[in-house]
């Protein structure tokens, strides 16, 4: 025996068939929440908002009060955690997960460990009766998921310290999986838990699964039929429920000392709880896919973006430059066309030389023929047009300089592309190498 523990525990592939699932789960939470290259943090450099995947499905139990709901928490696994009764035991939501010992959490410290169901605090009074039970039970496949009890409903004059509906309608579309329970003692035909029901139906109708609870309790085979038909009836009355294929599995809390004779179906209930992990794995690693994919082409259009913005940095600052240049070169032409003029053509080429002198003529030979071309009466007009149009020139020299974009620098550039080149080379092999990981658990070892 001690001999083959130790290659049960090198080899997670052959301890059991959800070990490469709890393993892949955790392994792509990781991926995202590394302190240093993890995928949210690459994401949050590019303005891209990620949340790390869920390294456990939620499974959602909803039905009418007494209809077995934490009773079947308990009996999965395998403690009593949950309060049980005739009485509406549950009046908030409860979420019961695997951990590393027994504790129990408020509103504000559930939201924290599960960011995903922070929108809960839009439905007011819903904080108030959130919580969490932690729980170091390993039975089933219980460390790969979390129940989610809800309220127990009821019809009638029953007031909750909360919008109830609006509440479990709306985690009813967050979780990956929600059981129906009806108690054939009880309100079966509970029409608040219809109407959610009816709603689910239309959004997530693929997560709904019906069970008939405490079946051992409806009394005889023939009751039985006749309290399922009622339901299944009022259930196909309601446009959205009315469809093909349509089931209702029996169940009940296996009890060695009171046998049945009912068949139970609660094995089947756990299959489905198990298929909904494994399509969990996939979702997940098809999830990290569309990520990395989202992350690459942003960093993409980031670093392509910056091409153009230098570009037309480049462009906005020769702009300016040429405005600038001719709001202070024109003026000053102007001004020295008129000092020029004031000289003979002998005591300019004493000043500055024949050269010097022959370059001042031309290059104020338009002003002094403008100046001489226009009437007297109309020459301060003219300066005043001038003088505004130089204006009009340092205006737009200091309008292209403001123009210009916010670009990265050197070692933003060079960050991004080993942000790209790590996805690239290191997350999708990583995936690759976990669907391969995943897959060999159920194909063929012909088919890699």
């Amino acid at each position: 025996m001690s001999s083959r523990k130790p290659r049960a525990v090198a080899n997670p592939l052959e301890t059991t068939a959800t070990a490469p699932g709890e393993r892949i789960l955790k392994e792509c939470h990781n991926l995202y929440v590394d302190s240093e290259h993890g995928l949210v943090k690459i994401a949050s450099s590019v303005d891209v908002h990620l949340l790390p995947p869920r390294k456990k499905i939620f499974v959602m139990i909803m039905g009418n009060h007494s209809a077995g709901k934490s009773s079947f928490i308990n009996w999965y696994i395998e403690e009593h955690i949950q309060k049980t009764g005739v009485a509406i035991a549950t009046q908030g939501f409860t979420f019961i997960t695997s951990g590393r010992k027994r504790e129990s959490l408020t509103g504000n410290a559930t939201l924290h460990l599960y960011p995903h169901f922070r929108p809960l605090l839009e439905f007011k009074g819903v904080t108030d009766y959130l919580s969490a039970e932690v729980s170091s039970s390993k039975q089933k496949k219980f460390s790969l998921l979390t129940f989610v009890d809800t309220p127990g409903l009821v019809d009638g004059d029953m007031v909750y310290p909360f919008s109830v509906n609006s509440a479990i309608t709306w985690l009813g579309k967050q979780v990956d999986l929600v059981l129906v329970f009806f108690d054939p003692m009880g309100q079966a035909l509970c029409k608040r838990t219809l109407n959610i029901v009816e709603q689910l139906s239309d959004a997530v109708g693929d997560k709904l699964h019906f069970y008939l609870s405490k079946a051992d309790e409806a009394g005889n085979e023939t009751d039985r039929q006749r309290v399922m038909m009622q339901i299944v009836q009022e259930l196909c009355r309601r446009p959205g429920l009315n469809k093909c294929g349509f089931e209702m599995s029996t169940i009940y809390i296996p009890n060695p000392q009171k046998p049945s004779r009912c068949v139970n179906q609660i094995d089947g209930m756990c299959q489905t709880i198990e298929k909904t992990i494994n399509q969990a794995v996939q979702k997940t690693l098809d999830q990290l896919e569309k990520d990395c994919n989202l992350i690459t082409s942003t960093i993409k259009d980031r670093l392509a973006q910056d091409r153009a913005d230098v570009g037309h940095n480049r462009s906005v600052r020769v702009h300016s430059f040429l405005c600038g240049l001719l709001g202070v070169l024109l003026p000053a032409l102007f001004i020295l066309s008129f000092i020029v003029n004031t000289f003979a053509k002998e005591e300019l080429e004493g000043l500055v030389g024949e050269g010097g002198a022959r370059v001042l003529s031309v290059s104020t030979a338009v002003f002094v023929y403008l100046w001489e071309w226009i009437p007297e009466d109309g020459q301060v007009v003219v300066v005043m047009v001038f003088g505004a149009f130089c204006y009009l020139l340092m205006f737009l020299s200091k309008y292209f300089a403001r123009q210009g974009s916010n670009t990265l620098s050197k070692k933003e550039k060079r960050t991004l592309a080993d942000y790209s080149d790590y996805i690239q080379d290191v997350v999708r092999l990583k995936k690759v190498k976990l669907y391969e990981s995943y897959l060999q658990q159920c194909a063929a070892e012909g088919d890699f």
